[in-house]
């Protein structure tokens, strides 16, 4: 099962109303994934030379405030962190490879995970249902460019954190997935050979991954995803977000559910229609079935024309 949900907002005066309008479309998929929800938001972009972190610790009540103070006096004197339920952000100025290096050290002793990197965007996920999960992060409030979010029935392994999606392996890049692949564990083999370092055995994991490497190899995210047609057997629906935007993908036989809608002010997917049916003007908004085995891609720092962003279709 697993339900995805997606918006993108082509017009900056809604950036206010992201949470608002985004929660519901995440809370239609309660019944396609009960076990666990997360979502990626894109917002307040950090200034070079910060990076936005969020981590995650199972107990509730962490001490966050302790580990800033650690975390100053080996990174940075200046570091914000501002905790959200058992998730904490952190807004560090200094380079990533020294920032990985320390937290790598640090983190595992004291139960942490690494939830997200980048400078746009932010994950939050948790065990729980998509109503759970939205009030405990507090996502109706937030604001931001766009959102994916994502609702998991555990069919492949366990029921955790760490197994809910989105799974993000690169600065500001990461996937959600509704499906299962028949070749994960020969390409995992494969990444690993190639630098990527797996802390589950989720085969969205794996995916997620598979995209990472290509786009450190140069690669552009539409020949990343053309690429994946042939790489990745199996079945799967895939939105990728990026810091300008998100894209989606679909196995050639397309049995799992999708539906797309574009209006003027935004670009939206879910895994069925519902999703779709409270967002503002949808009554005027041009709805569709994403082909299958064709790479469907938004990005606003581009400024793409519609006409030009379906010219797949």
């Amino acid at each position: 099962m697993c339900g995805i949900t997606g918006l993108f907002l082509k017009n900056p005066s809604l950036e206010k109303d992201l949470g608002s309008l985004f929660e519901p479309m995440l809370l239609q998929m309660s019944q396609r994934g009960p076990d666990s929800t997360g979502f990626a938001i894109y917002r307040n972009p950090a200034s070079e030379p910060q990076i936005k972190v969020v981590l995650q610790s199972p107990d509730p009540s962490f001490d966050w405030l302790g580990l800033s103070s650690e975390l100053r006096a080996i990174l940075d004197p200046d570091l914000v962190m501002t905790p959200n339920y058992n998730h904490c952000l952190m807004l560090v100025s200094t380079d990533e490879s020294t920032l990985n290096r320390e937290l790598m050290q640090l983190l595992p002793s004291l139960g942490l995970t690494i939830v997200s990197i980048g400078r746009h965007i932010e994950i939050y996920k948790e065990v729980g249902t998509p109503e759970t999960v939205a009030e405990c992060f507090g996502l109706k409030r937030m604001t931001g460019s766009h959102a994916i979010g994502h609702t998991r029935m555990a069919t492949e392994s366990a029921v955790t954190t760490a197994g809910s999606h989105p799974f993000s392996t690169g600065n500001d890049v990461f996937l959600v997935h509704n499906g299962s692949l028949s070749n994960n564990n020969r390409l995992r083999r494969s990444l690993i050979s190639q630098g990527a370092v797996f802390t589950t055995d989720n085969d969205t994991e794996v995916a997620a991954q598979y995209f990472d490497i290509k786009l450190q190899q140069g690669a552009s995210l539409e020949e990343a995803m053309t690429s994946a047609l042939s790489d990745l057997d199996g079945f799967y629906t895939f939105c990728i977000g990026t810091s300008n935007g998100f894209a989606v993908l679909r196995d050639p036989i397309a049995c799992k559910p999708a539906v797309m809608a574009e209006s003027d002010d935004w670009v939206a997917i879910g895994s069925e229609f519902r999703a779709l049916a409270d967002l503002p003007d949808v009554g005027h908004a041009e709805i569709w079935e994403p082909e299958p085995a064709v790479p469907y891609l938004w990005e606003n720092a581009l400024k793409v024309p519609v006409a030009d962003t379906r010219a797949h279709r």
